[in-house]
């Protein structure tokens, strides 16, 4: 009989990258992360900044990404993408950084089920903004999944945008669920206009800029 924690190190994902840096974005930011980048998205949002993540990479095992990941001195790992949950073997990978005593969440597009992830996982789930292309995607009954630890993210092109995630933030009560983070589309929204949306409706939400961005601008693997 096989050993099933071996057949489970053994299955194997396909990576875009592995990288050390600075978290950019959620209630994470500025703390050295980890990043595991799955290849592979079945979205299309017209502000994507990492299609490059869409097609290529390489096969690693579990047990190498756990490898890779132990490089480096911490204890915080964000699987991303890409869509990370496109591909089935992602679950048994957050089950693994779990296991292994990590701190991990998943940058997910909101599109698939997260119903399966394992609790211990902090679920940064995207919602898609009309400005994205791809709002009809929305997986609705993922919110009622939704826990404390969770976070939803709201990228926003312009007002129409806003408006429309104001009105998802209310009708779905998700500030009572876990923290909303809104995010202005690099070179499309001032972050100065949405802070003053936010301010003059008072929404209890978080707003965020990238990070990473305003360090080392459109670098990959930043």
């Amino acid at each position: 009989m096989s050993n099933p924690v071996s057949s489970v190190g053994a299955t194997r994902l396909r990576l875009t990258e592995i990288f050390f840096s600075l978290q950019g974005e959620s209630t994470r930011v500025g703390l050295p992360t980890v990043f595991i980048r799955l290849t592979g998205c079945p979205l299309r949002c017209v502000w994507c900044d990492t299609t490059y993540s869409f097609t290529g990479g390489e096969w690693y095992t579990i047990d190498a990404i756990l490898a890779e990941t132990a490089r480096h001195r911490t204890r915080t790992v964000c699987v991303t993408g890409g869509e990370p949950l496109a591909q089935k073997a992602c679950l048994p990978l957050l089950t693994a950084l779990c296991d292994a005593g990590y701190s991990v969440s998943l940058e997910t597009s909101g599109a698939l089920d997260i119903g399966a992830v394992d609790p211990r996982v902090s679920r940064i789930m995207d919602l898609k903004a009309p400005g994205s292309g791809e709002v009809a995607r929305n997986l609705f009954a993922n919110i009622p999944l939704l826990r404390s630890d969770d976070e939803v993210k709201i990228v926003l092109a312009d007002e129409t945008d806003y408006l429309w995630a104001r009105e998802q933030v209310a009708s779905h009560k998700l500030t009572e669920r876990c923290t909303v983070l809104l995010s202005p589309v690099q070179g499309a929204l001032s972050p100065a206009q949405l802070a003053e949306w936010v301010l003059r409706d008072q929404l209890t939400v978080r707003m965020q800029v990238q990070l990473h961005k305003v360090i080392w601008g459109n670098q990959p693997g930043r």
